[in-house]
């Protein structure tokens, strides 16, 4: 889908996505395969590559043009030299009108989100430009994107790895008889905090439309909620917010910081962060966040949510203290009609 919309982010902003995690592996490790755990402090992590992941693969689903594909068949098998270059040489026999790498990465939603880089051979009089990857005869082509998640992102709460045994009915090798077992851990529960950004002078160079931001919050959402594999069931997006500033040049700090978890309920027991199995656990502690609400440099916090509990939370304390809240309404975003060409 060509980008057509002429209403390039003018904002900067920060995100704050909440997603709670039951009995999966929310982000593992590729090459032990185990949760990506912070020792000192027992919270879990998810990478930025998972959540960008979960955004490409919703959206490719829904025949947006991706650039950095998990389906091989959208790869030149055939051709020469690294994944990314044949990427490149099949959206140069998708979109044939176009020559310039720029305009044929362009057309992809996700380089213009997360940008992208492809090696092409230096021009020589050819009309199209080749992926190379001869260094001598190659020119590196890089887009910054404008929107980026933290490197890692550590969940709310405290967690307990558990350790799970599975058993197959197919052996290890080919001398034995009975099935294989094997042993992971998995994460009871977890409340992840996924931290981005969104930059308006990159925005600029990718042509990132408000569309494109409000079709990757749906994407964001959606993918949590219905992503099918067995480590990553049983996953549901509690909460999405939007922070815009006044002006692109201003910061708060420590925005990740703003929300807390609050464990002890009717003057019950508290309850420790590895013990909470639920939403029913605990309670959303908001202040921070309405803290910083109606400072000068906030334009205004943009927010979704499903969870009734949550909404009357926020819209309480909105109310109260008369905070720039604005809805967001991703029911409004269609895939279906911003997909098709």
């Amino acid at each position: 889908m060509e980008n057509n919309n002429n209403s390039i982010v003018q904002t900067k902003s920060e995100l704050l996505f909440l997603y709670e995690s039951i009995y999966n592996i929310p982000n593992g490790d590729p090459f032990t395969g185990e949760q990506r755990y912070d020792e000192e402090t027992k919270k879990i992590l998810v990478s930025d590559v998972r959540i960008k992941r979960y955004i490409r693969d919703y959206l490719f689903e829904r025949k947006y043009p991706i650039y950095v594909v998990s389906n091989k068949e959208s790869i030149d098998l055939d051709g020469e030299g690294s994944e990314a270059a044949r990427r490149f040489k099949k959206l140069q026999q998708t979109f044939k009108n176009l020559t310039e790498p720029e305009k044929i990465l362009l057309q992809c939603i996700d380089v213009r989100l997360f940008g992208g880089i492809v090696t092409i051979k230096k021009a020589k009089g050819k009309k199209k430009a080749e992926p190379s990857s001869d260094e001598e005869d190659a020119a590196a082509f890089n887009l910054t994107g404008p929107v980026q998640f933290a490197l890692l992102n550590p969940s709310l709460n405290e967690v307990e790895l558990r350790i799970h045994q599975n058993t197959s009915v197919f052996s290890s090798s080919e001398e034995k008889k009975q099935g294989a077992i094997g042993t992971t851990t998995v994460v009871p529960y977890a409340i992840n905090q996924i931290h981005g950004w969104i930059n308006s002078y990159s925005a600029k160079y990718t042509n990132l439309s408000d569309t494109d931001v409000n079709i990757m919050f749906k994407a964001l959402w959606e993918s949590i909620n219905n992503v099918n594999t067995r480590t990553k069931a049983n996953q549901n997006s509690l909460l999405l917010l939007q922070i815009i500033y006044s002006e692109p040049n201003k910061k708060l700090y420590g925005l990740d910081r703003l929300i807390k978890i609050n464990t002890k309920i009717n003057d019950e027991v508290e309850k420790k962060g590895e013990q909470l199995r639920s939403l029913e656990d605990f309670k959303f502690d908001f202040s921070g966040l309405f803290s910083i609400a109606n400072n000068d440099i906030v334009q205004e916090i943009r927010y979704y949510t499903e969870s009734s509990k949550i909404k009357k939370s926020l819209i309480q304390r909105q109310k109260k203290e008369k905070s720039k809240f604005k809805e967001l309404k991703l029911s409004e975003i269609n895939f279906d009609g911003e997909a098709k060409k």
